[in-house]
Formats: C-alpha cells, structure tokens, sequence
C-alpha cells in the first residue's frame, strides 16, 4: 500500500518535515493563522485554517497541492520543499491508479484526481460516462467519512472537468443525455462539500447548475434532490423561510412518479424547514410523509444517490425536528440509540448528532450532562474543517450559556467560549 496525504509513515519523516516547515514559517515572522491566509489568498481556495498548518508542522499530514504556495508564502525553494516532502512520502509519487485505489481510505490526494478532460477531443461513449458515475460515488462515499474542507477541492476539480467535457462535445445524443444527469449528480454532492467547507454563494450556484443539467436531461428525480438540497442548505444558513419554499418546489419538481426515497427524503427536507419556521403541527404531518413513503420501498432499484436513505435516517431526522421544537424528551432516546451505531470513522455525523443530543439535554433540564456531550462535540469538531460542524458548536454554547454558573458549564465556556 502507498502514503498518501494524510496518512502518517511510519518513521519519522513526517515529522522531520515538519519540523523544516514550522522553522521556515518562523523565520518568516508569520503566525500559523497569517500563514494559512495568505495561502487561502494565493490559492483563491479560502478552505486552509490554521489547523490544517498546525496539523502539517506536528507531521500529521503533509502537504502536496499547497508546494507550490507554501514557498511563495515563505519565500522558501520550491525545488527543497518538494524533496523533503517526497521523502515523507517515502520517495512515491503515486500514479493515477494508485490515487484511486487509495481513495477509499484517504479520499482523493490532493492534486492527483484523473482529469475527465483528458478525453476532450475524440468520441465520448457510455463508457465515460459509466466511469464518471463510479467516482461520483466514490466521493459520495469519501463524504460520509471527510469534512468539506478536505474535499472541496477535488471535487470542484471533477466537477469542472465534466462541464468542460460536455461544452466541448463528441458524443451522441444518447450519450449527451446521460452525461447531462451525471453532471448532475456530480453537482448535487459538490454542491453539499461546498456547503460544508462553508463557501455558502459557491455551493448556491453549484446546485443551480446541477438542476439546470437534470432538467435538461429530462430527470425529474435528480432535479428534485438539487431543489431540495439547495432547500436545506438555505434553511441551514439563515434563510428557513426561502428554504420552506424550495423544499415544497422540490415535491412539486418531483411529481407523483418518484422513487419511493426520494419521496421520503424530500419530505424529510420539508420537515426540516417547517421545524426551522416554528410550524410544529406541520412538521409533525410532513414526517409522517416521509415514513409513509419510505414504507412504500419495496427493494426497488433507486438512483445510487439515494442509498443513505433509510428508517434510520428518518428516526434522526425526527430527532432533530423534536430538538427544534423544544420536543427533548423525545429527542434524546432516538439520538441516544442512533450515536451508539455510529463508529468513530464517521466524526462529523458524530459531531453533529451529539450537538443536538447536547441541545436537547440542555433544553431538558440537564446542564451537566448537557455540558459533557458539548465537551465531545467540541472535542471531535477541534480541527474538522466544516462550517457545518463550526455552526453547531456555536449553538451549543449559546444555548448552555444560560446555565453559566453550573460548574461543567462554566469550566466549558472558560475552555472553548470563543467559539461563541
């Protein structure tokens, strides 16, 4: 097996580099903060934290897309920061089979996703296509695991190599099609590592893309899934009311004739943002939807964008709506039972669902508790880049912050209050 970035050899060559960067960036008088703004600067890509620096310099992961920026940065030799970096990489540049084999346990290495625009320039086939469809999934898959930050990149990269692929023809109209409704595919999941990496106008417009290509290809489902992920994204960043109306679009850009999950999800979304808009009644009646629909499967072959959606998802999503309303004591029993099936290569689901377990112990009375499920969540979001994460550690606070003066609080908001 190869090393990729962010996996640690087995020596102490990723700390020797380390320990080399941190120097430079010393004698160059910046902050490790400083330094990743700059880098977020040159690069145009605003996903870099200081974390991610910390993280380079303890030898946890080093880089390799970022070479190029780090010596601008530090006024450093190119040529001796890729030698070094090589030999924390065991002296392997990893070839494009070697990236994809990896993919599974590290994601994408950054700067080494096969570009789809190698084969502008003679004649597209299904077979493009097919391929593409894998590494769709590949990505969807590399989420459940990865935070936006981590992924942003290489999915942009793939995004933006298929639209090149498509403006530049060579395929039949058969072909076309069905690159049309890869594309949006491709920009359902990019549009929500987008969302995750916090770029919010960038993940606005992916989705917009994605349900412009859907429709055009004439797949009501995929359309439906765009509308209704761009529903949720607003709901999720201050805009519940625009939300609400996007996610009851996204039913009535479904029809009657959708898969049975794709129905429950898309009621699920209208769940979310009636609880978001305070309609309790409402809310309720639309997870009932939802499980209405999903019961309706009957092991039918579905788009593969849908295979996360089961009764377990539907219970968190219950969950989550009751934690809104100020429902906890029917939140907490699900959350409870949900965490307990979660193992730890899935932190940010983990993260997530604990800051709403935190939320509704707070809201029950229960600030100790409350203050010791916060103390993981934060734990676990430390250094994950994801907005998503980031604006859920910061409701947690606020909504602890009224129980102040119980110690496990106090000695949390005096650990991590700036977050607030």
């Amino acid at each position: 097996m190869t090393f990729q970035e962010g996996e640690p050899m087995p020596s102490g060559a990723n700390e020797e580099f380390g320990a080399y960067l941190a120097d430079l960036r010393r004698r160059a008088g910046k902050s490790q903060r400083r330094l990743a703004e700059i880098l977020c600067d040159l690069s145009g890509c605003p996903t870099v934290t200081r974390h991610e620096i910390s993280r380079y310099e303890r030898g946890r992961r080093t880089p390799r897309f970022w070479l190029p920026y780090l010596a601008e940065a530090l006024g450093a030799s190119l040529g001796e920061l890729e030698r070094r970096a090589n030999l924390a990489f065991g002296g392997h540049q990893p070839s494009y089979t070697d990236a994809q084999a990896e993919f599974f346990i590290h994601g994408f290495p950054e700067g080494d996703v096969p570009q789809l625009g190698g084969v502008t320039g003679r004649r597209i086939g299904s077979d493009v296509v097919a391929d593409l469809l894998v590494r769709i999934h590949r990505l969807r898959l590399a989420d459940d695991v990865l935070a936006g930050g981590d992924l942003i990149g290489p999915a942009l990269r793939e995004l933006d190599a298929a639209v090149a692929m498509y403006q530049a023809g060579g395929f039949s109209e058969l072909v076309g099609r069905a690159l049309l409704a890869a594309i949006s595919e491709l920009a359902q999941i990019a549009g929500w590592i987008a969302s995750d990496a916090g770029l919010n106008q960038r993940a606005e417009e992916i989705y917009q893309l994605g349900i412009s290509a859907a429709r055009e290809a004439g797949d009501r489902t995929s359309a439906a899934n765009l509308v209704g992920s761009l529903a949720y994204h607003q709901t999720n960043v201050g805009a519940p009311e625009t939300g609400l109306e996007l996610a009851v679009a996204a039913l009535d850009e479904a029809g009657d004739d959708v898969p049975p999950r794709a129905k429950a999800l898309f009621w699920d979304r209208v769940a979310w943002t009636y609880a978001k808009t305070g309609q309790a009644s409402l809310a309720i009646r639309a997870l009932g939807r939802a499980s209405e629909a999903l019961s309706r499967h009957a092991g039918e072959e579905d788009p593969s964008y849908l295979y996360w959606v089961d009764e377990g998802e539907l219970r968190i999503m219950e969950a989550r709506v009751h934690v809104e309303l100020r429902r906890p004591l029917r939140a907490v029993p699900v959350l409870t039972e949900v965490l307990d099936q979660y193992d730890s290569t899935h932190a940010r689901e983990i993260a997530l669902y604990l800051s709403w377990l935190a939320v509704a112990l707070a809201d029950a009375n229960e600030p100790e508790e409350a203050a010791h499920t916060a103390r993981r969540v934060l734990e676990l979001s430390a250094d994950m880049p994801s907005e998503r994460t980031t604006r859920r550690s910061q409701v947690v606070l606020a909504r602890l912050h009224p129980f102040r003066n119980v110690r496990e609080v106090r000695d949390l908001i005096d650990d991590y209050g700036r977050r607030a």
